[in-house]
């Protein structure tokens, strides 16, 4: 019966301390409850971030506005700026060939909420790469799937920085 009791208290005082230190589930950030009408665009050639971005966004019920057929003024505008995926090598076999890479996925962004200046915003997601020149085929496969957890990490970021500048508009001087 104490064992229990201590092991109540050990878990209680756990979750508490994860609480209070501000730790939320991996996907589990919220936008304010201000921003109903969003209008994401893109600038580059290639939409795959702003479809993903879009995707994620959906969980919030957003207006998703487009600027080319409506008038509504956007409580956030995004302008997602090209984007870079780099590769750095970081190992060879003794033959030569290239054992590692690191990728590197640039993103870079204008956020804008309405009555303020607009904010640009630019951040890397990196992830290392085995490279296997026997395996051309299966390897093709996973570096695209590794590309595609990159963009969903940068739009998870995206949405994370969106709350976190909203945060702190009160310090930011309207315009």
């Amino acid at each position: 019966m104490l064992k229990q009791i201590i092991k109540c208290m050990i878990v209680g005082s756990l979750v508490f301390v994860l609480s209070a230190c501000g730790f939320s589930l991996r996907g589990d950030f919220s936008l304010p409850a201000s921003i109903q009408n969003l209008q994401l665009s893109n600038s580059g050639h290639d939409a795959a971030l702003k479809r993903t971005l879009e995707k994620r966004l959906k969980h919030y019920k957003l207006n998703m506005l487009d600027k080319n057929i409506t008038d509504t003024p956007a409580d956030l505008s995004i302008i997602l700026l090209p984007d870079e995926l780099d590769r750095r090598l970081l190992s060879l076999f003794s033959t030569g060939q290239v054992a590692e890479y690191e990728l590197v996925y640039t993103v870079k962004y204008l956020m804008q909420f309405a009555g303020h200046a607009s904010q640009s915003v630019t951040f890397t997601v990196t992830r290392e790469y085995q490279d296997d020149p026997d395996a051309v085929l299966a390897k093709s496969r996973e570096l695209d799937l590794v590309v595609s957890e990159m963009r969903q990490q940068a739009a998870d970021r995206i949405i994370r920085q969106i709350s976190s500048y909203y945060a702190n508009l009160a310090t930011v001087p309207v315009q």
